[in-house]
């Protein structure tokens, strides 16, 4: 299973991966299934993300939005909300590995053993993320 998150700098995507450590880590080591979080930040925005949150998956950095790019979910912020970051003194082009703004829309992927694409979940809406029931039904019915 591969989540897309925009990067350690987003409180949704700090909430959402505690989340995911704590209620649906040990449910699919019990399915045998491992869970990646991939986002376009430098390696060291992954490795704070995982110590900082204390994440047991693997959490990587997927310089140039490669991945999310191949699977289209890719966005950027509005014009409005570059300016309102630079006011706060926060630039994602220092953040992300590529030097750009573009960032994955929250997204959920569970992938075949064979790296067949079985239930995707995507969310435009940067502040909703899937629901781990949802994410366990959709693992439980590849079995």
């Amino acid at each position: 299973m591969v989540v897309f998150y925009r990067g350690a700098w987003c409180p949704y995507c700090n909430l959402a991966l505690r989340t995911y450590q704590a209620e649906l880590v040990p449910a699919l080591a019990e399915r045998g299934v491992e869970l990646i979080a991939v986002s376009p930040q430098k390696p060291d925005g992954s490795l704070t993300m995982a110590e900082t949150n204390k994440l047991t998956f693997s959490v990587v950095s997927d310089p140039g939005n490669q991945l999310a790019s191949a699977l289209g979910i890719l966005t950027g912020p509005a014009p409005g909300a570059v300016a309102a970051q630079a006011k706060l003194g926060f630039d994602l082009v220092e953040q992300n590995a590529d030097g750009n703004r573009t960032v994955p829309m929250p997204t959920t992927v569970v992938v075949d053993a064979q790296g067949v694409i079985r239930w995707i979940d995507v969310h435009p809406n940067y502040a909703s993320r899937s629901a781990v029931s949802d994410i366990l039904a959709a693992v439980d019915s590849m079995s």
